[in-house]
């Protein structure tokens, strides 16, 4: 009869590890920021982020699902357990580690400003005047900069980025506070209307976000990207989705991301 037992739980056990590691990932990104997040015209995810997360399910054999939630509901999200991890152009910063753990980093870039032609602006230190109004996205570090180092400037939160972009071309902020790569794809869609200042504000490192407490999954993430990195992924993936801007930040001696 213990025998028989113990054959039993040996089996559930074998079938609930097989069920765990056949169970779709589930992984949270706001589609509205490519090419790292966005949908194709078929309407299917697509981008860095997107290729980032299925080359993880690939590699530890788990198929891969894609929930497009709002960037201020992907924390909220996963602590919740609607998701397993978040792949969506994250920062990693104190703040949000208060709330969940995150990953060795895969990307270093920096925030700088996107401004109307004829500023004055050089520097973030001409910003912190009353006369002065600079545009952020709701949730993200330029936000938490904003705030956190402007005490005179009016702060206009958006929650969307061509909301920002319009309000700077139609003069009625002086600049927006974005990464250096979405500054510069703006500009280079809007040159007669826009003025790039791609010196970094603030250097950041974006990272994979994951719930407070699932050390073996980010164990895993960490192997994997350090594997990705090891065999040229993510060059490959800049050739794909970013070569112009790799290029072009090449040129200009400003450190590229990955």
């Amino acid at each position: 009869m213990k025998t028989l037992l113990l054959l039993l739980v040996t089996i559930g056990l074998a079938a609930c590890d097989i069920s765990k590691q056949s169970r779709a990932l589930v992984v949270g990104m706001d589609l509205s920021y490519p090419p790292f997040e966005t949908i194709d015209s078929s309407g299917k995810p697509a981008g860095v982020s997107v290729d980032l997360a299925e080359a993880f399910g690939k590699w530890i054999g788990r198929p891969v699902r894609i929930e497009n939630i709002p960037f201020v509901g992907l924390i909220p999200a996963l602590k919740s357990g609607r998701i397993d991890m978040i792949i969506s152009s994250m920062t990693d910063t104190p703040e949000r580690r208060q709330s969940v753990s995150f990953s060795d980093p895969y990307l270093t870039i920096g925030l700088a400003l996107l401004c109307r032609p004829g500023t004055s602006l050089t520097s973030p230190s001409d910003l912190d005047l009353p006369s002065r109004t600079l545009a952020v996205r709701q949730g993200t570090t330029g936000e938490a900069w904003a705030r956190g180092h402007l005490q005179h400037a009016r702060i206009l939160v958006l929650d969307k980025e061509s909301s920002a972009v319009s309000e700077v071309m139609q003069g009625r902020a002086d600049a927006f506070l974005y990464d250096q790569m979405s500054v510069w794809q703006n500009w280079q869609r809007h040159q007669k209307k826009t003025i790039a200042l791609l010196t970094p504000v603030q250097t950041e490192h974006w990272a994979v976000a994951l719930r407070k407490g699932d050390d073996a999954l980010r164990q895993k993430v960490n192997e994997f990207l350090r594997d990705f990195r090891a065999k040229g992924g993510f060059e490959i993936l800049g050739d794909r989705y970013l070569k112009e801007q790799k290029d072009a930040f090449r040129q200009r001696g400003i450190p590229f991301y990955f």
